[in-house]
């Protein structure tokens, strides 16, 4: 498998990570919050908080969507970025 894909995550996979001795921690780890930007990263923290203190499956899909779509954008700008410099290089 490529280190880069994950099994899907779904929101049983997230109930089930909510009776984790450290339920945030291991559902950001999940959501892999490391490959979002920092103000992302803190709002899918804060998201995932009130996911495991709820347990509302609106508020687990949510949190997938949102979790996703920040990563994707992440991943987008990181590219955009490294192509900017590439060619600022190449002048």
């Amino acid at each position: 498998m490529n280190p880069k894909e994950i099994p899907a995550i779904t929101v049983d996979t997230l109930l089930a990570l909510r009776l984790e001795s450290d339920p945030i921690r291991a559902i950001t780890e999940a959501l892999r919050v490391k490959e979002m930007g920092p103000s992302d990263h803190i709002r899918t923290k804060h998201e995932a908080k009130a996911f495991v203190e709820s347990g509302d499956l609106k508020a687990g899909e949510g949190l997938l969507k949102l979790a996703q779509e920040r990563r994707a954008q992440h991943q987008t700008e990181s590219i955009k970025q490294t192509q900017q410099q590439g060619q600022r290089m190449s002048q």
